[in-house]
This record gives C-alpha cells, sequence and structure tokens, in this order.
C-alpha cells in the first residue's frame, strides 16, 4: 500500500462518527448493514451517515451493495489489514529486545 493510501485512510478514521460507524461494520462482518441500522444504532441522522460513508468509501474501508431499495455497507477487511499490516511492518525492528 502507498503512503497516500495509508493517509487517507487513518484520515477517514480520525473522526469519532466514522471510527463509529467502522467499527459497527467491522463487527457486522461480511453480511454488513443496511444504510437505516447503521443509522439507527448509532444515533446519526441518515444524511450525516452518507456523508460519513462516503468519506469511508473513499477511502476504501468500505463497500456497498444494493439489495434490492437497500444500501448494505460492509467494512474491506482487505484494506483494513493492509493499513494495520502498514502501521506494523517494521515493529520493534530498532529494539534488539524484541528480536
Amino acid at each position: 500500500m502507498e503512503e497516500k493510501d495509508i493517509i487517507a485512510a487513518l484520515s477517514a478514521l480520525a473522526q469519532d462518527s466514522r471510527l463509529r460507524v467502522f467499527r459497527l461494520l467491522v463487527t457486522a462482518g461480511s453480511a454488513g448493514l443496511p444504510a437505516g441500522q447503521i443509522a439507527e444504532e448509532l444515533a446519526i441522522t441518515p444524511n450525516t451517515l452518507s456523508f460519513h460513508l462516503s468519506h469511508l468509501k473513499n477511502a476504501g474501508l468500505v463497500v456497498v451493495r444494493r439489495d434490492g431499495r437497500s444500501l448494505i455497507y460492509s467494512a474491506e477487511y482487505g484494506r483494513m489489514r493492509a493499513v494495520l499490516g502498514y502501521l506494523t511492518e517494521n515493529c520493534c525492528s530498532r529494539d534488539p529486545c524484541c528480536s
């Protein structure tokens, strides 16, 4: 993953509502959740939720699919793992006690 992609992902998560949305979607699993349920569970108005989901989608952290009239959002686990991997890639590499 390129550094600019990491920055975009971390920037998207650096807001309390977006972080809460992402954490909820991570717990929901690959089935995801409809936007209305996310809004209800997190007490976020639909238009505000749409704004936050757009940020998360643009950062590659969530994916959306249509199911009839509903939009179902789910966490993009590959991207999440890539961000975590980037952050921990060289963990403790300069500390001889961790080798």
